[in-house]
């Protein structure tokens, strides 16, 4: 089966963009240098808040001063804008990499309750990028990605697409966050000026959508943004620039867990880590490269061992850096609604996060009121990849299903797949397929277990014996 055309006859790459059209395959790839520069735009605009949000996270949780919590964004800035160039250039993919939510609430709460230091934490990101670069390097989590099944690669697409559509809505004010907690449905009725924007905005986004408009996400970011401003709800900055500390660079100990923890509670720490930074972007990769029609028809992508290296290696940088694992980013897909379709979208996006380093007042402009519509809209184009499981027959269906639901209510695609994997191979096993399972699906399924056991097991391994 041909891959669908991502993009129509207008699109169609023109001669002149030369060296570089050649190099990101534009002609391969139905694209102009044109739409892989909008859409690397809009990537842009729709993560940039990782930048404040990451620091005022790892601040909070480290206790850091103003001077602190800006060089946290700087560095933010500066490793995701390279590792994002260096995904473009390698992998070749519209995949934006920066520092990963989830991750660095662990690092800034879990981590440091335990006792370890801010530098420690930080070591265990770097340990745990490591081993995921080895199993890079070995093959294994490439092997693991061919043998998932189809109707499962499907699902964390779909998943991953409502998980998207539900930060839309969180940012939009209408599901709440408690301190340290999972997102809450909040009352359904808009109260508040912001409210209304985000309200409004989707409607224009969509409406935009439907009629066909190209540039719909980014327009409909600049013109909410511009109304935000007027309304009040975003603020024009007092000064534009700023110059830039990288004090958190190199602040990072690789023996500290094992100090505070002791060997086997730091090996199961930095294993659930591991774990998380495996297979989000597993589903991530999965999902965008499928919406993006760069997917094999068995839903296996080619030359995913290329993104992976640079995504474990960002791992290792953002310990480093001491900003916490940098990896693939979900909100990627918005570039790709926009047409992206090569790396190239990519290295636009990271040359916009090393200009952030120095402009991060200018891009504060821009509220989250006005770039979750964006995300809504993104999150149901990757949704419709529901269409491909046979959702009727239950042994792809449920495991599918639980895929899906378990990522928006626990907010986290790792639980999501972890629980569609199991299930499936429960499933195959009570029905006497055992042929059909492949033998990385048990090894990854005995993983997941001991992934959801961890919190039974840190507390057998810290209790006394009697």
């Amino acid at each position: 089966m041909r891959r669908r055309d991502p993009l129509s006859a207008e699109a169609q790459p023109s001669p002149s963009t030369g060296r570089i059209a050649g190099y990101f395959k534009f002609a391969e790839r139905g694209t102009t240098i044109g739409t892989e520069t909008k859409a690397g735009l809009t990537t842009f605009f729709v993560m940039v808040y990782i930048i404040f949000l990451n620091a005022g996270i790892l601040g909070a949780g480290f206790g850091l001063d103003p001077a602190g919590i800006a060089a946290v964004s700087a560095a933010t800035a500066l490793i995701a804008g390279i590792m994002t160039i260096a995904m473009g250039i390698v992998g070749n993919y519209p995949l934006a990499l920066a520092a990963g939510l989830g991750i660095n609430g662990i690092v800034a709460f879990s981590l440091t309750a335990r006792g370890l230091s801010p530098e420690g934490a930080m070591g265990v990101i770097v340990l745990e990028g490591l081993a995921v670069t080895l199993l890079v390097v070995v093959g294994f989590r490439e092997a693991v990605m061919n043998a998932v099944p189809l109707a499962l690669k499907k699902a964390i697409g779909a998943g991953i697409g409502l998980f998207i559509l539900f930060i839309g809505f969180v940012g939009g004010g209408f599901i709440a966050t408690p301190a340290g907690g999972v997102p809450i449905v909040a009352p359904v009725f808009p109260t508040t000026t912001a409210q209304f924007l985000f309200l409004a905005g989707l409607l224009f986004t969509i409406v935009l959508w439907v009629l066909k408009i190209r540039g719909a996400l980014i327009i409909s970011i600049a013109v909410i943004t511009v109304v935000a401003l007027a309304l009040g709800v975003a603020k024009v900055p007092t000064e534009f620039s700023v110059t830039p500390s990288f004090a958190t660079l190199g602040k990072f100990n690789l023996t500290n867990v094992f100090d505070v923890l002791g060997t086997l509670a730091a090996a199961l720490t930095i294993f659930a880590i591991m774990l998380t930074d495996f297979f989000d972007t597993m589903g991530t990769v999965t999902g965008v490269a499928s919406e993006a029609g760069l997917a094999e028809e068995d839903g296996s992508v080619p030359g995913v061992g290329r993104v992976l290296l640079v995504d474990s290696i960002a791992a290792v940088a953002g310990g480093v850096g001491g900003v916490s694992s940098n990896t693939t980013y979900i909100e990627s897909a918005a570039g790709v609604a926009e047409g992206g379709r090569t790396g190239f979208a990519s290295v636009v996006t990271g040359v916009l996060f090393l200009f952030a380093i120095f402009l991060s007042p200018l891009a504060q402009i821009i509220p989250v009121e006005a770039t979750s519509p964006a995300l809504v809209l993104v999150g149901y184009l990757m949704f419709t990849q529901l269409k491909g499981i046979d959702i009727g027959d239950s042994e792809d269906g449920l495991p599918a299903l639980l895929t899906m639901i378990l990522m928006p209510l626990t907010y986290d695609i790792t639980v999501g797949i972890g629980a569609g994997f199991i299930t499936w191979v429960l499933i195959k096993l009570a029905k006497g397929k055992v042929s059909e399972i492949h033998p990385l699906m048990w090894v990854v399924s005995a993983m997941f277990i001991v992934y959801f056991l961890q919190g039974w097991l840190d507390i057998l391994i810290s209790s006394p014996a009697s």
